[in-house]
């Protein structure tokens, strides 16, 4: 298994700062959110280019690190139609430039279930399911011009809210492009925190053959909340979802999230250890 986290996770720094802030922590790859990450060059829309990106790459590879994927988290339901175009338009570009940096995934969420709740109550989730289905058939598209990977990213409050929407989609999207990003908190509530093996089951069984990537963070319930905490520090069963990431796809790329620069080693110590014999 590969152990990585977000690049921006130490700051966004000029690039050889954060390559050198990145190195000698252990970690195998980066999620890399160019915007997020990267502050002294300009790699906003109409900018990527073949060279960039192998310059970036190649200040990655100095320090042992991979770019594993790398983060346009778009709204591809986007409200106005104009601003929805530029999101597609960036994430293609992403698509065309992705294995220049030697990302073979290009990864998004998709964006807020109440996107379209007070424009049209009746039917706001079926419309807003209309939309992303139409955006993720035209990115699809351009992901098999270029061999790349579309991670898609269910979340409980998105478009893509459960492990059975993010089923539904790969079906009515039937592109081997399409892949999946699990973050199992990030489709975890509140009622599904007592039965976490039978939630962690059920996901497993609709998408486990298409995840691509998985993050790794806690959670702990506040009241009605569910509180995101650092890797093993709340109330997620950890080890049940790792044993069956191993089962379904051996070797996968592990992202920490909900960490700083200054947590990241010991959270990656505290994985790392439960992946020891005992």
């Amino acid at each position: 298994m590969g152990y990585g986290t977000l690049a921006h996770t130490v700051g966004r720094l000029p690039l050889r700062e954060l390559t050198g802030k990145l190195a000698g922590r252990g970690i195998d790859f980066v999620q890399l959110a160019l915007s997020k990450a990267i502050a002294d060059i300009d790699t906003s829309p109409g900018k990527l280019s073949p060279a960039l990106a192998n310059h970036i790459a190649e200040q990655f590879e100095r320090v042992g690190v991979r770019i594993g994927v790398l983060g346009c988290y778009i709204d591809p339901i986007h409200p106005d139609p104009e601003a929805r175009r530029r999101e597609i338009g960036r994430f293609k570009e992403h698509l065309r430039f992705a294995r220049d940096f030697g990302a073979p995934i290009v990864a998004t969420e998709t964006a807020s279930l109440q996107t379209y709740a007070s424009r049209r109550p009746d039917d706001y989730e079926a419309f807003g399911w209309s939309v992303l289905k139409e955006t993720v058939e035209e990115l699809a598209e351009e992901a098999e011009r270029w061999g790349v990977t579309i991670g898609l990213e269910p979340v409980s409050y998105h478009t893509l809210s459960s492990a059975a929407k993010m089923e539904r989609l790969l079906g009515e999207v039937p592109s081997s492009t399409l892949g999946v990003v699990f973050d199992p908190v990030n489709l975890l509530t509140v009622s599904l925190m007592d039965d976490q093996e039978a939630f962690l089951d059920e996901a497993f069984e609709r998408f486990g053959s298409r995840i691509v990537l998985a993050h790794l963070k806690d959670a702990a319930t506040a009241g009605s909340e569910l509180r995101h905490l650092p890797p093993g520090q709340g109330q997620f069963a950890t080890e049940p979802f790792l044993a069956r990431l191993h089962a379904a796809k051996p070797l996968l790329d592990l992202s920490l999230e909900e960490v700083d620069g200054d947590s990241l080693d010991s959270a990656l110590a505290w994985v790392r250890g439960l992946q020891q014999p005992r």
